[in-house]
């Protein structure tokens, strides 16, 4: 009992420790701007066999974690109607068999370069060519690309690579000692297996998860749906896994086939926990699989690897790109991000390694490379957002202002600028405005509204928009920055003319009135001062009493804003936040 009791701990320490290291380094990292995905790989080699040595087996935890990936994939397959992946096919088999065609072919020519036979060059090229899904996907969507036209190419990339594995691993059995002697019928069996196991998993999607959840539904237990969501998710990689092919492009496909689904909320709902807390374990059990034994003694060899590799790659990719009519910034995007390799490598070194290709030493080698690569993926993306070219604004089929003369010259025409120009046009007001958003420009347009292409920091658009003849000024930008720029320099080029601005919050409000603002209203004070005075009326006060009540927050409001504006700090925060005035 006392060994079993001393197990239970031990174990407990561990789970701990995995916790404790994710919630420790991923806020830091992401504080000093490095990413949460840097901050997992540091912290899984500070826990690993190699820093404090809590866990002697990274490998188990990465085969647990690499259900992290799947469970991403499954999401992306619920954004993914069948129309729409349909759509994406000349990304996904123009864009995505250019670049792992080329790549291969490049890579290859880097190791034998580097001294490797032709087939374990081969072997070494074709795993760095497999990007790391887990990576690329959690990127994306911290720099909130994944939905946008580009971050789509990069799935349709991500998704050839992960179709690419099969017969890559094909091709290393053939590499083989031996390999050649594999019979006709053998791989005409393994093919035939894999189209079954895609047919059953669509035929399952269309035919039988609908009513299944439907019954589920009907039985109102929400952690029998949430198994069930489970059951598919991991039901469909096994099905896959089973028929030779990836995990993740089951679970991808499931997606898909659940995409028109009612019950795809519900899904996503109830896989988003579990995605989260895998995919995080995933990295951290790429960072303990770190081997810095292996670095010390190869040192030179798996530096050099990770540079050739890695800058072969992003010039073939940006090539590539730009080949395809990609322009410039987005083609340097994407070299920054899939310049590493992936997980799928190992799967494909360790096949290697049993087929007898590489031993076990280049084995390790090789699997440290990749691992540094994804190590420095990150560091390079936040190169990129600093430093690298950023995509030019279209103007195509936007004017800018010249010589406009309007009683209010608006600035900015989100949500904010659309609803404050209404009750101006109602009451027969001659307009001017001008944004900096060509797609709000656009789509102003459709709508009847004459919308200008400028930046109202700039004096000579300021001019040239009317600022000088106009009646009253509207900042309504949601740049807190550029909403003070602009209010300081109308007030000094254009003294008479009265500059109202939009507020983010209470602090904004008080930069604002310094910079001279003749009025200011924070975005969410009003809105939200009118659903309090709706939820007293609900709860049952009389209409008099509430608009007293409203009238005296109010007061109270202006009192605080008036002293803080004088005094010129900003001591009152705590308060006001506890009277729920911060808005």
């Amino acid at each position: 009992m006392a060994v079993e009791a001393s197990g239970a701990a031990s174990e407990l320490v561990q789970v701990v420790a995995l916790l404790a290291a994710g919630v420790v380094a991923v806020p830091v990292f992401k504080r000093i701007g490095l990413g949460s995905v840097l901050g997992y790989l540091v912290a899984g080699l500070a826990i690993g066999p190699f820093g404090l040595g809590l866990f002697s087996d990274a490998h188990a935890i990465l085969h647990v974690a690499e259900l992290g990936v799947v469970m991403f994939l499954f999401i992306i397959g619920l954004e993914m109607e069948p129309s729409r992946l349909w759509g994406m096919r000349r990304e996904i088999f123009g864009l995505g068999l250019a670049q792992v065609g080329v790549c291969i072919a490049a890579l290859t020519l880097v190791g034998i370069v580097m001294g490797f036979s032709p087939a374990i060059a081969f072997v070494a090229g074709t795993g760095f060519v497999l990007t790391s899904t887990a990576i690329v996907m959690q990127l994306l969507e911290e720099r909130g690309s994944l939905s946008t036209p580009k971050g789509q190419r990069i799935v349709a990339i991500l998704l050839l690579e992960d179709l690419a594995i099969v017969p890559l691993l094909a091709i290393v059995a053939l590499l083989a000692p031996g390999g050649q002697a594999t019979g006709t019928m053998e791989r005409v069996s393994s093919i035939g297996i894999a189209l079954g196991s895609v047919a059953a998993l669509v035929a399952a999607g269309r035919w039988l998860l609908n009513p299944l959840f439907r019954l589920l539904a009907a039985a109102k237990a929400r952690e029998v749906m949430t198994a069930a969501a489970l059951l598919v998710v991991l039901g469909s990689a096994l099905a896959m896994q089973l028929g030779g092919l990836s995990m993740a492009m089951g679970a991808f496909l499931a997606g898909v086939l659940l995409s028109e689904s009612s019950f795809r909320h519900q899904l996503e709902a109830d896989i988003e926990p579990f995605r989260g807390i895998l995919l995080g374990l995933f990295f951290l059990g790429v960072g303990m699989s770190l081997d810095l034994t292996v670095i010390a003694a190869n040192g030179v060899l798996i530096v050099t690897g990770v540079a050739a590799y890695m800058v072969v790659k992003s010039i073939v990719i940006y090539a590539v790109a730009r080949l395809l009519r990609a322009l410039h910034p987005e083609a340097v995007e994407h070299a920054a991000l899939m310049a590493q390799g992936g997980e799928f490598a190992f799967v494909l070194y360790a096949a290697a390694a049993s087929a007898g290709i590489i031993d076990g030493t280049t084995n390790a080698i090789l699997t440290a490379t990749i691992i540094l690569s994804m190590a420095v993926t990150p560091l390079m993306v936040i190169a990129f957002d600093r430093l690298g070219p950023k995509a030019p604004v279209s103007t195509e089929g936007v004017e800018v202002p010249e010589n406009l003369v309007g009683s209010a010259l608006i600035i900015g025409f989100g949500r904010f600028g659309q609803v404050v120009s209404q009750p101006l046009i109602s009451r027969g007001c001659s307009v001017s405005i001008i944004d900096t958003n060509p797609a709000y420009i656009r789509i102003a347009e459709q709508f009847g509204f004459k919308v200008y292409y400028g930046d109202g920091a700039r004096l000579d658009i300021l001019h040239a928009a009317g600022a000088a003849t106009a009646r009253a000024i509207l900042i309504c930008i949601d740049d807190r920055e550029a909403a003070r720029r602009i209010a300081e320099l109308a007030r000094a080029e254009f003294p008479l003319v009265p500059v109202l601005a939009r507020a983010r919050d209470r602090e904004h409000a008080i930069e604002l009135i310094h910079a001279g603002v003749a009025y200011q209203l924070r975005e969410t004070f009003e809105s939200a001062l009118a659903f309090g005075e709706q939820a007293l009326l609900a709860i049952g006060d009389e209409p008099g009493a509430a608009s007293a009540v409203m009238a005296e927050v109010r007061r109270r409001d202006a009192e605080r804003l008036d002293m803080e504006t004088v005094g010129g700090i900003y001591a009152g925060r705590d308060l006001i936040r506890g009277n729920a005035a911060e808005a």
